[in-house]
């Protein structure tokens, strides 16, 4: 009676030692520490647009000799539009009335908007705003002129970008949102796949994950509206614009997701226990991919090429992402915190459930990789390219964690197989043995810490036996690995494999945000919009290079004439999707070395969009040295020289 206690003390009150303990405080700091890195990077991360600007007509920096009756704008992908999609500012600075925003002839790639008549001559100023197909929104600027460009072009309107709260808000939500689908039905297709018989410890992250998912989706839903409009999150009061974005495809999205999870909660569950373990099964998967489909229907997967197989392929990744990674944090939840441990059957089933998960993830990730790179050398020659490799690597790691947990879990079931020696005639026990380091057998059968018995029983079917060697074994030998060895095992691997898993998911949210390189080909293969100026005039791109991801463009400049005397010079930066880009400071100088002259500073000024100046003076004919310096941040600056021929 004494040794049954011994091991219901086991199995109840398993690691409440010290080393118990430290298990649980190393676990817990772990996950808050996720959540901390999981908060900052949402705050700080990136969001570029998928949607890149392939043409506009009229063309960026053109000169047209009758006025346009439209500004029409092509893209790479499908966009949606805004009531303030575009604003045009006359020579003189006044806001042009436009006709309502609409797609040209219905294509879903195109913006247009209508000008009045009676344009007078010179430089307009155009800025614009949609929402990619991926669901963020989209922005730029650009000028033409009427007849001829103004000799004082306008200052660039107040930009469309995003307000820097809001946007921190939103990316937020995006992640959490990201990781509690994953949590919930990864936590569900664990319950019901791998059959644990200590469910549990599994309520918390079923009931984390909805209400996460649920509030997450709600702040996404309110927050939509000013996101798509750049403005403050107080904005969200506005009835109005609010009911404006339930009409977009990212708006249905959240708005279906959030219906779905209410009717889960109460209608869809309540009836799935009546109908028993099937129809929750089969209540469990409809669910998972109606959610599923609220992401591919309102994100990348929904334009472009091959939309019905990428939204399929989208789904199916999605799906296998919660079932693994959700499933780990189940395992790792169960392993540590269920009364009754685990039976190798049930750690077995799981193995077969993450690596049917990671074979959809291979295959799908092979496909939506090719589809948004386009060609191998963007693999390293873009910014979506190296942040795939980035996740590329990181999922290695991950491969490699996985893999020894499948190693410790056939062991584990390899070990729970083995028959116990019926020779065997009594229980071997330590007393006070209820600690996770004692020796065999001393945590008693029923102890998640004591070895597995012959017919696999954690518990139920009463104390271990262990057998009695009939020789002792030599002086130094090792004993023999226990189903103990292999549980500790398993609980350290899974635990580095979801340490993993967190890094590997938070590189594909940055990735979600990420300019896919086949949209920044097709974007750079258009017509390359020109500075505007008079012909004759002397024309030069310059690339330019910081060392930073967003710090790369080119540098158009012309000058009018490019000759003896004095020179009118423009400049304007685009950045590494060739989009026009705003800097706060350009410097130009010319030096003529074989006369000993210079440098001469050109005085560029910032004319809004653009910068130029209309006096630059060079006295002699000969090869000058260009000096171009770009400041793209208050630490970030390069300095570029280029050969420029001055004739008389």
């Amino acid at each position: 009676m004494e040794r049954r206690r011994t091991g219901a003390a086991g199995a109840a009150g398993w690691g409440r030692g010290p080393g118990g303990r430290g298990s649980r405080r190393l676990a817990g700091l772990a996950l808050l520490g996720t959540v901390l890195v999981l908060l900052v990077l949402g705050s700080a991360a990136p969001a570029s647009a998928h949607a890149a600007l392939r043409s506009s007509d009229p063309g960026a920096g053109s000169v047209v000799g009758t006025a346009p009756r439209h500004i029409t704008l092509t893209f790479t992908e499908s966009v949606g539009l805004l009531d303030d999609s575009f604003r045009v500012y006359s020579p003189d600075n006044h806001r042009v009335e436009l006709g309502e925003p609409q797609h040209a002839d219905g294509a879903s790639d195109t913006a247009r908007a209508a000008l009045p008549a009676g344009l007078a001559d010179g430089t307009y100023t155009v800025a614009w705003r949609v929402v990619s197909a991926d669901s963020h929104p989209v922005s730029g600027a650009f000028t033409f002129s009427l007849g001829a460009p103004s000799p004082t072009p306008p200052p660039a309107p107040a930009d469309h970008a995003e307000h820097p709260v809001t946007k921190s808000l939103y990316d937020t939500g995006r992640f959490l949102a990201y990781i509690a689908a994953a949590l919930l039905i990864g936590t569900a297709a664990f319950t019901a796949l791998c059959r644990p018989p200590d469910t549990a410890p599994l309520r918390l992250p079923l009931l984390t994950g909805w209400w996460t998912l649920l509030i997450a989706t709600s702040v996404l839903l309110v927050l939509r509206a000013p996101y798509e409009n750049g403005t403050s999150p107080t904005t969200a009061l506005d009835l109005r614009a609010f009911t404006g974005t339930l009409t977009g495809r990212p708006g249905l999205a959240l708005l279906t997701r959030l219906a779905l999870l209410l009717l889960t909660a109460a209608v869809l569950l309540p009836l799935a226990r009546r109908g028993g373990p099937r129809a929750r099964l089969a209540t469990g998967v409809t669910v998972s991919v109606a959610l599923a489909l609220t992401w591919a229907a309102a994100e990348h997967a929904s334009a472009g090429i091959q939309v019905p197989a990428a939204m399929t392929s989208s789904v199916l990744h999605l799906l296998a992402t919660a079932c693994w990674l959700g499933g780990l944090a189940a395992l790792l939840l169960t392993l540590y915190r269920a009364k009754t441990p685990p039976p190798p059957d049930t750690v077995a089933r799981f193995s077969r459930l993450a690596f049917l998960s990671v074979t959809v993830l291979v295959v799908t990730g092979l496909y939506q990789s090719w589809r948004g790179l386009g060609s191998w050398p963007a693999l390293t020659g873009s910014a979506y390219g190296r942040t795939l490799t980035a996740k590329l690597a990181a999922a290695v790691f991950l491969l490699a964690a996985a893999g020894l947990s499948r190693r410790w879990t056939t062991l584990l079931v390899t070990r729970a197989s083995v028959p116990v020696d019926a020779r065997v005639p009594e229980l071997v026990a330590a007393p006070g043995g209820a600690g996770p380091e004692g020796p065999v057998g001393a945590s008693g059968g029923a102890g998640f810490e004591g070895p597995v018995g012959a017919s696999g029983g954690t518990g139920a079917e009463g104390p271990v036996r262990e057998p009695v060697r009939d020789e002792p074994d030599a002086p130094g030998t090792p004993p023999p690995p226990t189903a103990h060895h292999y549980r500790r095992a398993l609980r350290r691997s899974v635990l580095a494999e979801v340490m993993v898993a967190v890094v590997v998911l938070l590189i594909t949210t940055v990735l979600t945000g990420t300019l896919p390189a086949r949209a920044e080909a097709e974007a750079a293969e258009a017509p390359r919009p020109q500075v505007a100026g008079l012909p004759g005039a002397e024309a030069f791109t310059i690339p330019y290079d910081v060392g930073t991801p967003e710090g790369r463009g080119t540098v158009q400049i012309q000058m009018d004439p490019g000759r003896v005397g004095e020179n009118g010079l423009q400049a304007v930066v685009f950045g590494p999707r060739d989009a026009l880009t705003f800097v706060p400071e350009l410097r130009i100088s010319f030096s003529l070395a074989a006369k000993d002259i210079g440098p001469i500073d050109a005085g560029v000024t910032d004319r809004g969009g653009y910068w130029a100046t209309s006096d630059l003076t060079l006295p002699l004919e000969g090869t000058w040295t260009m000096r171009l310096t770009i400041r793209v941040s208050d630490l970030d600056q390069v300095t570029e020289t280029r050969q420029v021929e001055i004739t008389r």
